[in-house]
């Protein structure tokens, strides 16, 4: 009978006592959220995001390994396919060369999974400034997109006719926007190319003024992706202040080396222009330059690539694109002093590094199964990449470095 003499007041109750109830019943309420919310994070982004193994692996290095079930869609299955990529539409026999996939060395890369791209990038917008090889890969995204969901062609909001240049389109159920802005110098040019494609006139170029085709444009992106190399190869007259400070093959078209000052200057522009741009917050990406697979002859004199497999790592160094070192390089370099500055800035700057990628792709292209794009005439076309083919796997790259969200 003593214990019920103690003073056993509320006020002399030790606190302790009461905290693992409350514990205890503030976990039973928010367990079910918790679940919740883990369940929603990983069904989007994939539970291999999140391992430390595969943010440091290198996707860019590996290898193609053969992969049975072949592509993602078929040139039927797409409306999307520009007429030059549509390879089977053209009689391209052979499909062996859509059956394999990237294998990085340390890791696995994903198959590009459609509704996990538009999850991710719902209520935003995504831009392809560059040439036709960035059409090549919007083209493709528009094509794997296709299985899930059909946008709407909204190019007449910005354009005054059916540009073939410039395209948008609109993901309704995602309010998910895609563009193209064609601009193959990113830098103000003549247009000179636009009514003389003949590639011996001289295309003049403003480097440090940026195309407004895009510039006026990307500050409503959340995803800028770069891509251009090829029309540096012609004829070009630079200027600087309205000045004129070289040029490339403007006085023997034969023997002129390259002049890679105005290729430097054009991207350097480009990142400045993006890096400078008041209140833009969104991704940008470099993919870096795709090579052309030019066999037994240049473009113009007889060259062709006729191949239908993959060539492996040893082999590869037979492969001589013209100038793929040097354009790569300058590029790589402009692209790590533009990151640096962008990252003070709080800007995330990705490199996408498909070129030894695809120099082991020499069958991936139309080869004489490619098409003009204005008139009814087969051409020997060893640059752009058939669709579905492999460029399809430059947007397994684009949605794994979306998904990890940082570089």
């Amino acid at each position: 009978m003593e214990v019920l003499k103690c003073k056993c007041g509320a006020g002399n109750i030790p606190k302790g006592v009461f905290i693992l109830p409350l514990t205890l019943l503030v976990m039973v309420l928010l367990l079910p959220l918790v679940i919740d919310l883990n369940e929603s994070y990983f069904s989007l982004y994939g539970s291999s995001l999140e391992t430390p193994e595969n943010n440091k692996c290198n996707i860019f290095s590996g290898s193609w390994v053969p992969y049975s079930k072949g592509s993602f869609y078929s040139n039927e299955s797409c409306p999307f396919i520009a007429e030059k990529q549509n390879c089977f539409m053209h009689g391209r026999p052979d499909r062996e060369f859509l059956k394999w996939r990237w294998k990085p060395e340390e890791c696995e890369l994903p198959l590009f999974d459609a509704k996990q791209f538009l999850k991710i990038v719902r209520g935003k917008s995504m831009a392809f400034v560059g040439d036709s090889i960035a059409r090549n890969q919007a083209e493709s995204l528009l094509c794997l997109l296709n299985s899930v969901a059909r946008p709407v062609d909204i190019t007449s909001r910005y354009t005054s006719k059916d540009d073939k240049y410039f395209k948008w389109w609109f993901y309704a159920d995602y309010k998910f926007t895609v563009a193209i802005l064609w601009s193959p110098f990113f830098v103000k040019s003549s247009k000179a190319y636009l009514k003389d494609t003949s590639f011996y006139n001289a295309e003049n170029l403003f480097l440090d003024e940026p195309d407004e085709a895009w510039a006026n444009h990307i500050q409503i992106f959340d995803y800028l992706i770069f891509s251009a190399g090829q029309w540096f190869f012609r004829p070009l007259t630079f200027y600087e202040n309205r000045q004129v400070v070289g040029c490339q093959k403007c006085h023997n078209l034969t023997t002129d080396p390259l002049n890679l000052y105005g290729y430097r200057n054009a991207f350097r522009t480009a990142f400045r222009t993006v890096i400078n741009l008041k209140g833009f917050k969104g991704m940008v990406f470099l993919v870096t330059h795709s090579p052309n697979h030019f066999e037994n002859g240049e473009w113009n004199k007889g060259g062709g690539c006729n191949r239908t497999l993959p060539v492996n790592k040893e082999d590869k160094g037979f492969l001589h694109p013209y100038a793929l070192e040097e354009i790569y390089e300058t590029q790589v370099e402009e692209f790590a002093a533009a990151e640096k500055e962008a990252r003070q800035k709080g800007l995330r700057f990705g490199l996408i590094n498909i070129t030894d990628v695809m120099l082991m792709r020499p069958d991936g292209h139309p080869h004489k199964y490619g098409h003009n794009l204005d008139r009814n005439v087969s051409i020997n076309d060893c640059v752009h990449w058939c669709m579905p083919g492999p460029v399809d796997t430059w947007n397994q790259f684009l949605l794994h470095m979306i998904k990890i969200g940082s570089f």
